[in-house]
């Protein structure tokens, strides 16, 4: 990390300038009344505290030991004063049935901050609402309390499952971050208006001049805690990605066949089921790399456990999917049946691992297996023993390929406040539930991922799904957005919800393909399929009182549709899993806004119908019924644009009517990009490691591109430990393709070939192409050129792809 230092250049009592060795970026603090001023090119961007709300709420004596105090006391004013909070309910506070016994009094902290020029805000996940923050006013705050909703309300700012207290500001030439890094359950009050503010002073006695312009502030109040607040100062989106993860890390590169297709159901009913569903994949040649067992696999929803009559022999299931090269995902919630004969849930009793209700005994709550106790996973020595459980001599029926789902995890409490945990249970070191209840969830994934590398001996990357969240979830695992509706809007919303995802640093995340709850009707599926394919984690997944929809069962028609999403989501996998090196290093999301890639380009910053995935693909998901044009923006007025599947190359900077059909999403390259992607698609990653290489090459207006490729063996910690992985670049200029190294540290030896070139918008028909090669003369190519679309397709190449070569076109 490049620490900027920032030195006193100011003596003037009652405030305090800080700038950095340049003077671009300055921090200018004022004491009476206490303001706090970013300053960057003598302009005034962010302020803190400039409308006083600065504010925070001291730990009070215990109530009943304040009464004993003043049982002694001679002055009676002070007991007055304790009678009045009483009154006020600051000790106590009702939620229906339920009782808050506040044991230090209320605890409430805020702070203000104004963005000077700035009126569009994004972040603070989760809420089913626009990716661009909405003005509060006097509506609700937007609320961040992990909370599970069942068929969540769109366009809500109550939270969601899970919480990442974290926005960005921008504008043209300028992004900013403000991390809030509290635990607690937060409100954000959002105002933007336009303001007459004073022109930062010239450091020196002369009047500042006004002049009107956007303020947008932003109030953060939190129910406890401390104010422990970061600023990111950009400048540019890229720079407030990079220091967004020194403080909470990067993605964690996943193995690669989770990024394949997933198929779940709540739930798939036995051994037999899993098998035929399983074969039918195979039936209708649509490539699928998991099958997930929900809560009925379990013993009495026993985690850790098998139903003996559903699931007699697991590992023979598990060597199944083993030999198609699939895996399997099982649930694992953080509620533990309570019954002292089983294993799991004797030992943490006895251990005394579990969350504590406020008179000291275990909490005991409504779950899934009935009542339940809670583990305590804000106690190291609880993740510890957790990891534990997933080692094989530990999980019987376990094997290598299985991994991990966490859900529940809020946690959910069905019969508590708001069907979540009391506030004033008591975690380890005595801390009140309320002080960390949107960091539990994280936790638990904390635990499960350490506890799948610990079982390989530390040689394998783990795979978890976590439907809780919070600020770092990324180093852990993937997230996906919960209990979504097969409705027409669940699948539209899903777009600015990933987006929001994204730009805090949650790159591997994704939707229930088709909507957990209810029956989708075809075209709805299809459509579905279509846009999951072309976002990071891919997942089918339904409640078990809908239809089954495994992608065969709508008829032949929509079968192929579903087939065909699902192949181009395996063609396109060197592309992700280059992105996911990408952002593992280098922090920038996989599934990106608009204006993150054209960042100066005012007409991006409210798009969230479509999104670019890394910074060569455009992606449009049709989310109406019966569309048959959509309005897809085209950015950039230097850009050029190529329709995916018919070639046609468009001018940036417009709006276009692309006309669709059932079998269409539109999807376009930009010029000057190289997508590197699979040829040949199999029944899953694991037999497509040695399948052959195409490059799509679509130049600028320059008649230029460059793009890379990212490869290792997809599931261990090599590329890391050993530098065992593989970066390639390729560069096409002045009629040259070349592929050369982009990394000199990695070496891993590939058997595969890059067997087919597709390059687009070469202006005329070569006379001859030829390769180039260090170990091997050169050689003709033959090739194909349509001068209607001014595509050139190089087929029955055989280049290997981790060696130097060029092609050179004439």
């Amino acid at each position: 990390m490049k620490k900027l230092r920032l030195t006193s250049c100011s003596e003037d009592i009652g405030s305090l300038l800080l700038a950095n060795g340049t003077g671009d970026l300055k921090c200018r603090i004022l004491a009476d009344p206490f303001q706090i001023d970013l300053v960057s090119e003598e302009e005034v961007v962010m302020s803190i505290n400039s409308r006083g709300q600065l504010y925070f709420e001291h730990l009070q004596i215990p109530l009943k030991q304040s009464r004993l105090t003043k049982e002694n006391e001679a002055d009676a004013a002070v007991g007055t004063s304790q009678e009045n909070q009483d009154d006020l309910g600051l000790w106590e506070e009702k939620f229906g049935k339920f009782v808050d016994i506040k044991a230090n009094g209320p605890t409430s902290i805020g702070l203000d901050f104004s963005l000077h020029g700035f009126e569009h805000l994004y972040g603070i996940p989760q809420h089913a609402e626009s990716h661009q923050l909405k003005n509060t006013g006097n509506e609700s705050a937007y609320r961040l309390y992990n909370l599970d909703v069942y068929g969540y309300k769109l366009h809500d700012k109550l939270g969601l499952y899970g919480s990442v207290p974290y926005l960005m500001a921008h504008k043209r030439g300028r992004t900013l971050g403000i991390f809030w890094l509290n635990a607690s359950e937060t409100l954000v009050e959002i105002n933007t208006e336009e303001a007459v503010e004073p022109m930062p002073p010239q450091m020196g006695p002369v009047a500042a001049e006004q002049k009107v312009k956007i303020r947008t502030d932003v109030h953060w109040m939190s129910e406890s805690g401390i104010i422990d607040v970061f600023l990111l100062t950009g400048p540019t989106p890229t720079d407030v990605f990079k220091q967004y993860s020194y403080l909470t890390g990067t993605q964690a590169i996943p193995p690669l066949f989770s990024l394949g297709y997933h198929q779940c159901r709540w739930n798939y009913e036995d051994e037999q089921d899993v098998a035929s569903v399983d074969a039918g994949f195979d039936e209708h040649d649509i490539p699928y790399d998991v099958m997930w067992l929900d809560i009925e696999h379990t013993r009495g929803k026993r985690y850790f456990t098998w139903d003996k009559k559903r699931f007699p022999n697991p590992k023979r299931m598990q060597e199944l999917l083993r030999s198609k090269k699939r895996k399997l995902v099982v649930i694992s919630d953080p509620h533990i049946k309570i019954d002292p004969d089983y294993s799991v849930y004797a030992e943490a009793k006895e251990q005394g691992f579990f969350v504590r209700n406020h008179e000291g005994r275990d909490f005991e709550g409504i779950c899934w297996p009935g009542l339940s106790s809670y583990l305590d996973f804000t106690n190291p020595k609880v993740r510890e023993w957790y990891s534990s459980l997933f080692a094989f001599s530990a999980y019987q029926g376990s094997t290598d390929i299985l991994y991990i789902w966490n859900d529940m995890n809020e946690p959910s409490v069905f019969r508590g406040p708001e069907l979540t945990m009391h506030k004033n249970a008591i975690h380890h070191g005595n801390w009140e539930h309320r002080e960390l209840h949107n960091i539990y969830g994280l936790y638990q994934q904390m635990a499960t991922a350490e506890g799948l590398i610990q079982r390989s001996n530390g040689k394998e990357r783990p795979f978890v799904l976590t439907r809780s969240f919070f600020a770092g979830s990324q180093k852990y695992g993937a997230v996906w957005t919960g209990d979504n509706r097969a409705e027409w809007s669940y699948l539209k919303i899903t777009i600015p919800m990933l987006l929001t995802l994204s730009i805090t640093g949650i790159s591997f995340c994704g939707a229930d393909v088709g909507g957990f709850i209810g029956n989708p009707r075809a075209e709805l599926l299809v459509r579905w399929y279509q846009a999951g394919a072309y976002q990071p984690f891919f997942r089918g997944h339904a409640t078990q009182n809908t239809k089954r929809r495994e992608p065969w069962l709508f008829g032949k028609k929509y079968t192929q549709l579903i087939r065909e999403a699902i192949r181009e989501r395996y063609a396109l996998l060197p592309y992700l899993y280059s992105l996911f090196y990408h952002t593992h290093v280098a922090s920038k999301p996989i599934m990106r806004p608009l204006w993150v890639e054209f960042p100066d380009e005012l007409e991006t910053f409210s798009v969230e119908d479509e999104y670019m995935l890394g910074s060569a693909l455009l992606v449009h998901p049709v989310t109406e019924p019966k569309a048959t044009v959509v309005d897809v923006l085209l950015p950039g007025s230097t850009e050029v644009w190529y329709d995916s599947k018919t070639f046609v190359v468009w001018e940036g900077a417009h709006t276009m009517k692309i006309p669709v059909a059932l079998d269409t999403i539109p999807v376009f390259q930009r010029g000057g990009s190289v997508v590197p992607v699979k040829t040949t698609i199999r029944k899953s990653t694991g037999y497509m490691t040695d399948s052959p290489y195409g490059l799509r090459v679509a130049l600028s207006a320059e008649g230029s591109a460059s793009g890379e490729l990212y490869l290792d063996d997809g599931h261990s910690f090599q590329y890391l430990h050993q530098k065992q992985f593989l970066h390639r670049k390729f560069s096409f200029r002045s009629g040259i393709l070349i592929n050369s190294c982009a990394d000199e540290r990695g070496h891993y030896p590939s058997k595969c070939v890059v067997e087919q070139i597709l390059i687009l918008g070469l202006k005329k028909q070569p006379s001859s192409v030829t390769t180039h090669s260090s170990d091997s003369s050169d050689q003709p190519v033959k090739f194909m050129y349509c001068a209607k679309t001014s595509a050139l397709k190089l087929e029955r190449l055989s280049l290997n792809i981790s060696a130097d070569w060029e092609v050179h076109i004439t």
